[in-house]
């Protein structure tokens, strides 16, 4: 039996477009988009019809950078895969996409076989694997093709963290040659771990313990130096690099001096270093660490520069990073020695409201709003026109969004599975209505109404978005 869904009178943003439409939708897929009051627009008929009038109706988000069930310093990130994904639906993000990794002495599909098993029969929302290169040999680079065959078509690397995650530039030109010819996008956490840990430890010889530290050691110049030095190592193996998690002026810099010789450089920044600062890394008691992620917290100046370069296109994604661990028994792991601190925070239910508050502050359009958080993402990650969009033929994956809703960011009402917010009592304007994931509602006039296993593996084509 095929039904039919018909969302009447929103605002339709994409990308491209604004325009006061109606969509039709047909079990899982947009069948047609008609401006509202049109001969052929009141000639649909549905099995449900929805009144969008004055709401927003958008694409679902596509978060690109989450980290459900990590294990990271000695515990895992407390979001699993139903929880983590549930979450994100309640804040308006569709489709994520997750990291697989691959443990030193291991191989590449162990280790998406490991995730795969994660997150089958429990997500609540479509979702995709991206793969932490940990040990770059020749076996690790076979596999690399045969990833992308499967629709794994990513390959993350670390300049820091020795011992974990690290790879050394010769094993990430490696890596990079190896995705110039079979199509992957290397993804780069871009700081200098090598440097930092010598002044981790000079820190802690001095004493400086507090959470606060995690910021002044790991350097907005090492995070340049590093994403200076990916450039230039892709660049060498004639491939496309994206850097994630992009923090500091310095680091923006790099790729816009890149971006303007012609180089396909992408940058990636999150919510934290958009809305948060330094001011609270060094928030009084041990509070700072909830904030502690790498990389890390900026001063609030370098703010702007993050804003300018998603105003350029200097940074083209928003993701969240979402990588949470609850501030009782985990973060309070690095009680005395902030190097201990598990890195993350929770942002995966945040995101589309906080960057509508953004439109509202004059720092984006609304059609920004939806590239930087919807659109680019799936066009970076071989997704569109399938996700990121309403057009016919398209997921729908659509959320009713209401511009006018106020509401308080709280830890006492959101639904990430960790016990603090690091938006605690911010104010903002709009909020998600309802959301639907292939057609069907997940969240239906603010009740949670998925369930766990709807969602499903979504494989992936190489990037789109190559100039």
């Amino acid at each position: 039996m095929s039904s039919r869904t018909l969302i009447r009178g929103g605002l339709v943003i994409t990308a491209s477009d604004e325009i006061h439409a109606d969509v039709l939708v047909e079990d899982t897929r947009i069948a047609a988009l008609a401006a509202t009051g049109t001969p052929a627009a009141e000639a649909w008929t549905a099995d449900r019809t929805i009144d969008a009038t004055g709401k927003y109706v958008i694409p679902g988000g596509v978060d690109v950078h989450t980290h459900m069930e990590l294990p990271f310093g000695g515990t895992f990130a407390s979001d699993t895969f139903e929880t983590g994904t549930r979450a994100a639906a309640w804040g308006g993000t569709t489709t994520i996409v997750d990291f697989a990794v691959q443990s030193v002495g291991h191989g590449l599909r162990e280790g998406l076989d490991a995730w795969h098993a994660k997150a089958e029969g429990n997500c609540a929302i479509d979702y995709g694997f991206h793969m932490i290169v940990s040990d770059v040999n020749e076996e690790t680079l076979k596999e690399m093709d045969l990833l992308i065959e499967e629709g794994v078509t990513s390959f993350k690397q670390f300049m820091a963290y020795p011992g974990v995650f690290y790879s050394d530039d010769g094993q990430i030109l490696r890596a990079m040659q190896r995705s110039a010819e079979n199509g992957g996008l290397i993804m780069m956490h871009a700081e200098n771990g090598i440097a930092i840990d010598v002044l981790v430890e000079q820190a802690l010889a001095r004493g400086e313990t507090d959470p606060r530290h995690h910021g002044e050691v790991r350097k907005a110049l090492l995070e340049a130096e590093a994403t200076h030095r990916a450039i230039r190592l892709a660049q060498v193996a004639g491939a496309p690099l994206y850097v994630v998690h992009v923090s500091a002026m310095e680091a923006v810099a790099e790729l816009t001096r890149a971006r303007d010789d012609g180089l396909n450089v992408f940058g990636e920044t999150c919510p934290q270093y958009l809305f948060l600062s330094t001011d609270n890394l060094a928030e009084p008691g041990f509070e700072g660490a909830k904030y502690v992620c790498s990389t890390p917290l900026r001063p609030r100046e370098h703010q702007a520069r993050l804003w300018r370069g998603l105003r350029t296109n200097d940074l083209q994604v928003v993701s969240t990073d979402h990588c949470p661990f609850c501030f009782t028994g985990q973060k309070e792991l690095g009680r005395g020695d902030f190097s201990k601190i598990p890195n993350g925070l929770p942002g995966v239910e945040n995101r589309m409201d906080l960057l509508h508050q953004a439109v509202l502050d004059g720092h984006i359009s609304r059609r920004r709003w939806i590239e930087i958080a919807c659109a680019t993402p799936a066009r970076m990650f071989g997704m569109y026109p399938k996700k990121g969009t309403i057009a016919p033929g398209a997921d729908a994956d659509l959320v009713i969004y209401d511009p006018h809703a106020e509401q308080v960011i709280s830890a006492d009402t959101h639904h990430m599975n960790v016990d603090y917010s690091a938006y605690e009592g911010t104010r903002v304007t709009g909020r998600v209505e309802t959301v639907f994931s292939r057609g069907v509602p997940v969240i239906t006039e603010r009740a949670y109404t998925g369930r766990s296993g709807h969602g499903v593996y979504t494989p992936r084509s190489t990037c789109q978005y190559l100039s």
